[in-house]
């Protein structure tokens, strides 16, 4: 039988359900499933290369890498990108044999879910909270699909450095433009921590929700955040982060194991994995 050997590396990372998702999938193509979490806000001194270097000498398959340490991976890869995320500054996916290769499944996996979701999200004006890995992958899935994009983040270095990445089609938003910028959009990406578990509150704020048209929180843990409680009386759509993790694992699955999956029979299966 084959076996997938591999982890999570991660902070808080306890709740994740990437572990069930991969052996759902596993189990649907008669592989055996060895997962490991490493969270790293336990650990007093960690050393990102290291960890990845000893699971590949021991055999890993590889290492999903969240936050903090995408950013990280995308560095350890190096010129080993696959094609499709090269021109990203993230990686969350790390592969070993053959050689190491890195992929960013939350880039493919947000092309899917927007297209999903194109009938009632045309490309328009899009502010994004967060300029740190998820935003690497979710600003140009943005402005690949057709979206302008502003972002904000309290590191204005680290938000400047994005949009200068991203091009003419990206912006830098100040913080006292917050108010106009989050009224005008479109549409609203929260690509910051705020609203996981560990991470309480929102990146917007209620009182300036209402004119947009939808939003995405890529939060998955829970389902329903802060941001997403304060949309929805608003009538907007709202897209959850659990729509991008069953994506994300689907792909996820595939990096690590090179097989092409039938999505429309996995993602019901993946459903119950939805955290209540």
């Amino acid at each position: 039988m084959n076996v997938l050997q591999a982890g999570l590396v991660g902070e808080h990372i306890s709740r994740t359900r990437l572990p069930a998702a991969l052996q759902i999938m596993c189990d649907l193509h008669g592989w055996e499933l060895d997962f490991s979490l490493i969270d790293t806000a336990v650990t007093d001194e960690f050393d990102f290369d290291a960890t990845l270097d000893a699971a590949r000498l021991d055999g890993w398959t590889g290492m999903t890498v969240t936050h903090p340490w995408k950013t990280y991976a995308r560095e350890f890869v190096g010129d080993q990108m696959n094609q499709e995320a090269a021109h990203l500054g993230a990686c969350n996916t790390v592969r070993f044999p053959g050689g190491i290769k890195g992929f960013n499944t939350d880039y493919s996996g947000i092309l899917s879910v927007f297209h999903a979701h194109a009938e009632t999200q045309k490309p328009g004006r899009v502010l994004m909270m967060g300029a740190g890995g998820v935003a690497e992958a979710i600003g140009p899935a943005l402005l690949q699909l057709g979206h302008k994009l502003s972002v904000y983040d309290l590191a204005t270095d680290r938000a400047e450095a994005l949009a200068l990445k991203l091009g003419a089609n990206c912006s830098v938003i100040a913080e006292s433009d917050l108010e106009t910028a989050t009224k005008s959009a479109n549409g609203l990406v929260n690509a910051t921590v705020l609203g996981m578990v560990e991470y309480a509150g929102s990146a917007f704020q209620k009182a300036w929700l209402g004119p947009q048209d939808w939003v995405f929180d890529a939060v998955y843990t829970p389902p329903e955040t802060q941001f997403l409680k304060d949309a929805k009386p608003q009538n907007i759509k709202c897209i959850s982060g659990f729509e991008l993790f069953c994506a994300m694992a689907i792909r996820s699955f595939e990096a690590y194991t090179g097989l092409s999956t039938n999505h429309a029979e996995i993602l019901p299966l993946l459903a119950p994995l939805r955290p209540e």
